[in-house]
């Protein structure tokens, strides 16, 4: 059970600002990289962290696009073109990141840090209900970083 004591996870980028837009460099229309993170205000008792970075705007509804988990909770920074973890399956069908690609319209994406009280006993390309079901009861504290993209020719 969570300490009511606790903060909440802190993210922020270098590549955007919380509400502002995403650099091109990590979209399906620059290098589709992901960009570099920074998480602070991780609670000592964490024994391990997740990311999940979704688009809830997407015409299917959400869209996962980076499933990461098992990462360590002394990581405070995650770099461009880094895979901190283990990861699951994305609604691309591919493990790792795939960057922002709206087919239409500007679309919110959200960088979600989660803290857990254990690690996930979680193969590699495991889907987000896996993810989330591995989760639950789990979760210490979280925090999120939402950005936006817009294609150039939509």
């Amino acid at each position: 059970m969570a300490d009511a004591s606790v903060k909440n996870l802190e993210i922020r980028s270098i590549a955007f600002s919380k509400g502002g837009h995403i650099t091109q460099k990590y979209t399906c229309e620059g290098d589709d990289i992901n960009p570099p993170l920074e998480i602070s205000n991780i609670p000592d008792e964490a024994i391990s962290l997740v990311l999940i970075v979704e688009d809830p705007d997407a015409p299917k509804g959400l869209f996962y696009h980076w499933l990461v988990w098992n990462i360590d909770p002394a990581t405070t920074m995650i770099n461009e073109k880094q895979n901190p973890g283990i990861s699951g399956t994305n609604s691309f069908g591919k493990t790792g990141y795939g960057g922002p690609c709206p087919p239409s319209g500007e679309h919110r994406y959200f960088f979600k840090v989660y803290a857990l009280d254990k690690k996930l006993d979680l193969l590699g390309g495991a889907t987000i209900n896996e993810l989330q079901q591995a989760m639950k009861d789990h979760i210490i504290s979280s925090g999120e970083l939402m950005g936006l993209y817009k294609k150039r020719n939509s």
